[in-house]
């Protein structure tokens, strides 16, 4: 993997902190030319630097006033089963993010819901009922704020 420079640094620490910034704006922030800052951004996606860009989602907005966590442990480990549960968990429209954990337990599923009942009958469709999940742990999620700052790289 190459190694970054500061520019590919603050093209990075601006992506995170506004991904939908136009090539102009960018490139006005960070005084780089336009084509240069273009070709850097291209470069840092196709070198797997950048994933992907995402929108920020107002879920209550949407009429799901519910967020949270659930924590899952399962019964077996072998790679087969984890990943049919991480496919499987995926596709459920409620599931924001999926933690593969170490420690005590597995998973870190972030969920949003409608309500109370939603989320109970969520969590017995899709954790409860299924063989291979020992343990279920529900946390309610109070607030969520996505940090703007870029991890500082040393050598």
């Amino acid at each position: 993997m190459r190694k970054l420079d500061p520019l590919d640094v603050a093209l990075l620490a601006e992506l995170k902190k506004d991904g939908s910034i136009s090539n102009k704006n960018l490139s006005k922030k960070l005084e780089v030319p336009a084509t240069t800052c273009l070709e850097r951004v291209r470069r840092l996606h196709q070198d797997g630097f950048i994933n992907g860009i995402h929108a920020d989602i107002n879920y209550k907005a949407l009429g799901l006033g519910l967020q949270a966590m659930a924590v899952i442990r399962l019964k077996l480990h072998p790679r087969k089963v984890i990943e049919q549960f991480e496919k499987e968990i995926l596709d459920y429209p409620e599931v924001i993010s999926l933690y593969h954990i170490g420690g005590e337990n597995d998973f870190l599923v972030h969920l949003c819901v409608r309500d109370s009942d939603h989320l109970r009958e969520f969590s017995f469709s899709a954790f409860t009922d299924r063989e291979e999940v020992a343990h279920l742990e529900t946390l309610l999620v109070f607030e969520t704020k996505r940090s703007q700052t870029f991890p500082l790289l040393q050598d």
